[in-house]
């Protein structure tokens, strides 16, 4: 007889561009790890990290920048009692800090965060690094220093590929355009494919075009999409930040939560390999887990034909109310007129981006 655990679906996997890695629909974000969203119990972040890889999560995704190198310290010491070839870990460089003077894309500030990182994640390698947050560096810097830099630490087999993250749509068009083919393999975008902002769709064709891969972050806009609502830090504008608590309301009014709803919607979208969601706590773990199943249509199956057919009238039903609920609070977003309403992030672009 099958074992119960054989029976529990997990989560799928995808392409991420060209790379050859397959990562997990819904990936760790480990940002959370650093505290920025409130206090971390270590333990508990420790077994979230296990509940993920056993619900299967195999994308983690941290940076030196989070709680001062405090997510990744704690992610390697959460990853340390996991099978490491069964695991994509990425991170970051280039950003240390919130200041302009705490972004450095120079090659030896770039080469030596590598290995730091490789240090505090304890591993001898690292499947993904990002330029961090490139609008808030010189972009050129990016393209001419960090990015060579990294393409030698990937000749070493320190790093094996190599992208770009940032708020800016248009500064991953500036990169992308100057670097030499190849040099890019994958961008991370957040908040721009969530309930309030789906941005990122307009420039899938083109990263396509480019053979880039594409993470989505910030599924819930960093806390927006919650409840609780955002942190004091986020950068949204009053307007957004009131719609935001205003479809917090109606999705309860509802009978459903917002951010189950916020998942839903997120990881319906075509044309990103995966999204990043933050986690601190196995229950988190699994509500958000059980949140992308039921968005892609994955039920557990029930144990006897009509036991089987009664759970897949409840489910269908269920998921016509939650896609109801999404499409009113979207359509809250667009009357409200801040659908698609970003903040300013870094450096002026240059003239076209």
């Amino acid at each position: 007889m099958a074992s119960s655990a054989a029976t529990v679906p997990q989560l799928p996997k995808r392409k991420l561009g060209n790379t050859g890695l397959e990562v997990s629909v819904m990936g760790f974000g480990a940002s959370p790890l650093g505290g920025s969203f409130g206090p971390v119990d270590e333990a508990g972040a420790i077994a979230a990290v296990h509940a993920a890889f056993a619900a299967g999560v195999n994308f983690f995704d941290t940076s030196p920048y989070y709680g001062a190198t405090r997510s990744e310290t704690l992610l390697g010491k959460a990853l340390k009692d996991l099978p490491r070839d069964q695991i994509v870990l990425a991170t970051k460089v280039g950003r240390y800090g919130l200041n302009v003077e705490d972004f450095d894309f120079s090659a030896a500030r770039v080469t030596a965060s590598v290995h730091d990182s490789l240090e505090r994640l304890q591993t001898d390698r690292l499947d993904l690094v990002y330029c961090h947050d490139v609008e808030f560096g010189d972009l050129d810097q990016v393209v001419n220093e960090a990015l060579p830099a990294l393409a030698a630490l990937k000749a070493q087999g320190l790093v094996r590929h190599v992208g770009i993250s940032g708020l800016p749509l248009g500064a991953f068009r500036y990169v992308l355009d100057k670097a030499p083919p190849g040099a890019v393999e994958v961008v991370l975008s957040y908040c721009h494919l969530c309930l309030n902002d789906t941005s990122l769709q307009q420039l899938l064709p083109y990263l396509e075009a480019k053979g880039v891969g594409v993470v989505a972050a910030s599924a819930l806009s960093m806390g927006m999409l919650t409840k609780a609502g955002p942190p004091e830090w986020h950068p949204a504008p009053p307007a957004l930040r009131a719609a935001a608590a205003e479809a917090a309301a109606l999705a309860e009014s509802r009978g459903q939560r917002i951010e189950a709803l916020g998942l839903r919607f997120a990881f319906k979208q075509p044309g990103v390999a995966t999204t990043l969601v933050g986690m601190t706590t196995p229950d988190m773990v699994t509500q958000n887990v059980d949140a992308v199943l039921a968005a892609l249509g994955i039920k557990k199956p029930a144990a006897a034909d009509g036991e089987a057919a009664a759970a897949n009238g409840e489910a269908a039903a269920a998921d016509a109310a939650a896609d109801a609920v999404v499409a009113e609070l979207e359509q809250l977003f667009v009357a409200r007129g801040v659908k698609d309403v970003t903040w300013p992030s870094g450096r002026p672009l240059p003239a076209g981006y």
